[in-house]
């Protein structure tokens, strides 16, 4: 089988008017070509007339060519950035509710909030909510370690958003 190595994960930066209906244009946009997208973040700007879009993908150089004309020629994109190369500042927001635990695994739950630098949101006698705000990769390795101990959770996860580094930086 031939691998095509320009397939690989890219990130763009859209700046859109903020109006009703833009979401599903541009997100239709992308789905209706089966474009492969891995997540897809929106929220206001410092100008409320403005959001702007993380879009975070699988293309190869061909189609990801693609994907950037046919959004530079959408009426409600205002500008398009291709991120994917630039040094980023990337995070995503994550949520686990992790249920039925005992008082020993709410403890052991405290100090891997100590170790992964995750906070708890809020608790009863058998359940904890726990809120992670890292890298991605790093939210993957909290949620690994979870799941290999705790058998009842609940996750919900918001997707990353990213901004060019001002300094450089990692991903």
């Amino acid at each position: 089988m031939n691998y095509d190595k320009s397939f690989r994960r890219r990130w763009l930066s859209l700046f859109v008017e903020n109006r009703i209906g833009v979401l599903a244009r541009i997100s239709g946009l992308l789905s209706g070509k089966s474009y492969n997208i891995h997540s897809l973040t929106v929220g206001e700007t410092q100008d409320t007339a403005i959001s702007r879009m993380t879009v975070c993908l699988d293309a190869d150089d061909k189609t990801y060519e693609q994907i950037k004309k046919q959004l530079n020629r959408s009426v409600e994109v205002i500008k398009v950035l291709d991120i994917t190369d630039a040094n980023i500042r990337s995070k995503e927001v994550m949520f686990i509710k992790v249920k039925g635990i005992t008082e020993k695994e709410r403890a052991e739950l405290f100090q891997m909030a100590a170790a992964f630098k995750f906070r708890i949101m809020d608790m009863d006698r058998s359940s904890l909510l726990i809120e992670a705000v890292r890298t991605e990769k790093r939210n993957d390795s909290i949620l690994k370690v979870l799941n290999e101990r705790f058998k009842n959770i609940e996750v919900v996860r918001g997707g990353p958003v990213a901004i060019e580094s001002i300094s450089m930086q990692d991903r």
